[in-house]
């Protein structure tokens, strides 16, 4: 099919409506390069998941699919050797939780929709893999109970963190150094604790500057009486950062043995997407199911043009059998060319496999009288 011909007639500009509709870019793609079809079972099967979805969505508007865009660069990321981070995870287990709420969603919709409901059931089991991973991550970051060795490390580094604390502000109200600080408080710089020694005292406090304040009166010391804890605390962070990227490459893997049930989810995913996005469309402009033809006839009922709404005069027009010409004529005041562009559009849209903007009972042809309407079409140069 010409390109120019199908963005004549508007049906590049009913692609791109529905994409709108779309909550994935992959979806989106899939939707611009739906084109005309030949084989009257797949069109009718489209066709009947459309209108089982528009059953759905008066239903319930909010359908919970999921985006599948991110879960697959993290397939590809793990699939490197590059460990999922915890804030990745959520997206995952956000994913996991979507396929569950998907099938539970779709169960209920069986008695309106049985051929649409039954695709969220070929989604297998992942409450496993969620359980796993929600089990390591909270809020974005891996659990102090992942794992014993965590807990206990994470425990360390409080215990000195607190004991680190304590020391400086015993420093900072003692004696030895109060004349030499601007105030008594403890502050933190890159997450080690620092006194504020005034500048011309910097001598007077031995110990390791971080930062300085913006008027340059004041440096931020991390005195030597806290050097020793400040280490040990260091090593046990060390060890905790390697125990965290344990945990997740452990969970990486185990993401990654799933790789083709979530992958099959996605599928899933994806084809609800590009479906609910046809329904929401072909509900908006109030479509009906056409009945195909093959006997080169064609019988629209007050068929419209989405582009044009209400602007247009519905459109009613019976053609073939013994009409082998069908001739247009009057003013020049956009009647014909939306007419033709009406004729060329309904018809491509039920090739389709969408739904058409015209009343019930229309009947445009399965066949190739149509490219005869958009040869017309495209003599006429439509823009």
């Amino acid at each position: 099919m010409n390109d120019k011909t199908l963005e004549a007639i508007g049906y590049t500009k009913t692609l791109s409506d529905i994409q709108s509709y779309a909550r994935t870019e992959r979806g989106k793609a899939s939707i611009q390069n739906l084109k005309p079809m030949m084989n009257p079972a797949q069109i009718n099967r489209s066709m009947q998941e459309i209108e089982e979805s528009v059953e759905i969505l008066k239903m319930s508007s909010s359908v919970p699919i999921h985006t599948v865009d991110d879960i697959e660069q993290l397939i590809a990321h793990a699939k490197k050797g590059v460990f999922i981070r915890a804030d990745q995870f959520t997206r995952v287990l956000s994913f996991l939780d979507h396929c569950e709420k998907l099938k539970r969603f779709m169960k209920s919709k069986e008695h309106v929709a049985p051929t649409v409901s039954s695709y969220a059931f070929s989604i297998e089991d992942l409450t496993q893999l969620e359980e796993t991973i929600s089990g390591a991550i909270r809020h974005g970051h891996v659990d102090d109970y992942a794992s014993k060795t965590l807990t206990d490390l994470r425990r360390q580094v409080a215990e000195l963190s607190d004991r680190m604390q304590a020391r400086v502000q015993q420093l900072a109200r003692g004696n030895k150094y109060a004349s030499y600080l601007q105030d008594t408080t403890v502050s933190e710089r890159y997450g080690r604790f620092v006194l504020p020694v005034k500048k011309e005292y910097r001598a007077k406090v031995r110990g390791t500057i971080l930062d300085t304040s913006s008027s340059g009166s004041t440096v931020f010391v991390e005195p030597e009486e806290i050097a020793s804890i400040q280490e040990e605390l260091n090593d046990y962070k060390t060890f905790e950062e390697s125990e965290v990227e344990r945990i997740l490459f452990e969970l990486t893997n185990e993401f990654l043995e799933y790789e083709h049930t979530i992958r099959l989810a996605m599928e899933v995913m994806h084809n609800y997407d590009v479906l609910f996005a046809k329904a929401k469309y072909c509900h908006a402009i109030d479509a009906t199911k056409p009945t195909l033809t093959d006997d080169k006839t064609m019988h629209l009922i007050n068929a419209r043009h989405p582009e044009y709404s209400d602007r247009a005069v519905p459109l009613s027009v019976q053609f073939g059998g013994h009409e082998r010409a069908l001739v247009i004529t009057g003013p020049n005041t956009g009647g014909k060319t939306v007419t033709l562009k009406t004729v060329g559009l309904v018809n491509v849209m039920a090739q389709a496999g969408l739904l058409i903007p015209a009343d019930a009972g229309v009947r445009p042809p399965f066949s190739n009288m149509y490219l005869s309407i958009l040869v017309t079409v495209r003599a006429l140069k439509i823009t």
